[in-house]
């Protein structure tokens, strides 16, 4: 026997060589693992002396399978690509995953929010609309059902929060082309529906700030998730108006620069590095289309698997436990900077 102490169902997958979700499976039904798999974890319980939490497991075989994943917008790649991973894991894990899109609309999420608690499920990850949910809505349904929120947060609720680093999003990119070029104004929409244009905008303003720049904050019109044509919209009207203070775009989100591209095409102002060119553009997120654009699309890219994967863990860790994790953390993985032809 090991004198290794293993505190938590986490570090026993890990000491094992065993994945996590597998494990976890076994103890929730040894069958449902092929039987060399079933000979391995109990020989590694033999070895480490590790036994879970009984009552805990006990109190969760009294929830459903059911796992809630509830994202603002599904038609937006972003959360499609999130999604798939998490999907993908909860399968693994055993767990049947019910997948909502509020839509954009406060009063649909209230209403997931209340099937999701008929549904009794085993636990619920979260990506809220952010300003504009239901915040008292939201913190009932936490303290009803272990639930992780993931890509926007609301401070204090859910039992853990995992999103992308919006500081080192635009902090990236605004450093990257003061260094290479002018520097950058920031296009955004005036009423942004995207729950993280907020914390970019300020992030913009402190790096320009920081640099000793004086910001630009270019604001077009427009409400809702059809986020390429605003940006469309919003591009043509300062391409004809010649309102745009420098020769360099940084959009808010990759879906607003994808539409803001398309208007400087159909404006004949052509886009890149090269001495012929009139405009650089870059933007966040790194959009599963964002390569595809003409030209090509600069970019910070969120990290998807490990945003994906540390909020299924995080959710698995709760369910494990009963429903509650102790002290509520909060995870940001940063940005990754990918240079393409548009800047």
């Amino acid at each position: 026997m090991s004198n290794t102490k293993i505190r938590n169902m986490e570090e026993f997958a890990a000491v094992s060589g065993i994945s996590r979700p597998t494990v976890s499976k076994y103890f929730h039904d040894p069958n449902s693992v092929r039987k060399s798999t079933r000979g391995r974890i109990e020989a590694a319980l033999d070895k480490y002396d590790y036994r879970p939490n009984i009552y805990a497991m006990n109190q969760n075989r009294k929830l459903t399978k059911n796992i809630g994943i509830v994202v603002p917008y599904l038609a937006d790649p972003f959360f499609a690509e999130i999604v798939r991973v998490i999907e993908g894991r909860c399968i693994e894990a055993g767990f049947t995953p019910s997948l909502f899109s509020s839509h954009g609309d406060p009063a649909h999420e209230n209403e997931i929010l209340d099937s999701l608690r008929s549904m009794k499920p085993a636990g619920v990850l979260l990506a809220p609309l952010g300003r504009q949910s239901d915040k008292s809505a939201i913190e009932t349904f936490c303290k009803n059902v272990p639930t992780v929120l993931f890509d926007s947060n609301l401070d204090g609720m859910g039992e853990a929060f995992i999103g992308s680093d919006n500081h080192s999003f635009v902090s990236q990119t605004v450093e990257y082309l003061s260094r290479t070029g002018e520097s950058p104004c920031f296009f955004e929409m005036k009423t942004p529906a995207n729950p993280n244009a907020n914390k970019r905008r300020i992030a913009y303003i402190s790096m320009m700030e920081r640099l000793g720049l004086e910001p630009h904050v270019v604001k077009v019109e427009g409400t809702g998730w059809g986020f390429e044509e605003i940006g469309k919209q919003g591009g043509l009207k300062v391409l004809a108006d010649d309102s745009l203070p420098t020769n360099t775009v940084l959009c808010s989100n990759d879906r607003l620069a994808i539409g803001f591209l398309s208007a400087c095409y159909e404006s004949g102002v052509k886009v890149g590095r090269g001495p012929d060119c009139q405009l650089r553009v870059a933007s966040h997120d790194d959009h599963p289309f964002s390569r595809f654009t003409c030209p090509s699309l600069t970019t910070a890219a969120h990290d998807y698997n490990a945003v994906s994967d540390h909020a299924v863990d995080t959710l698995f860790r709760l369910i494990e436990s009963g429903g509650h994790l102790g002290t509520r953390t909060e995870t940001l993985f940063p940005a990754r900077l990918i240079m393409r032809d548009s800047a």
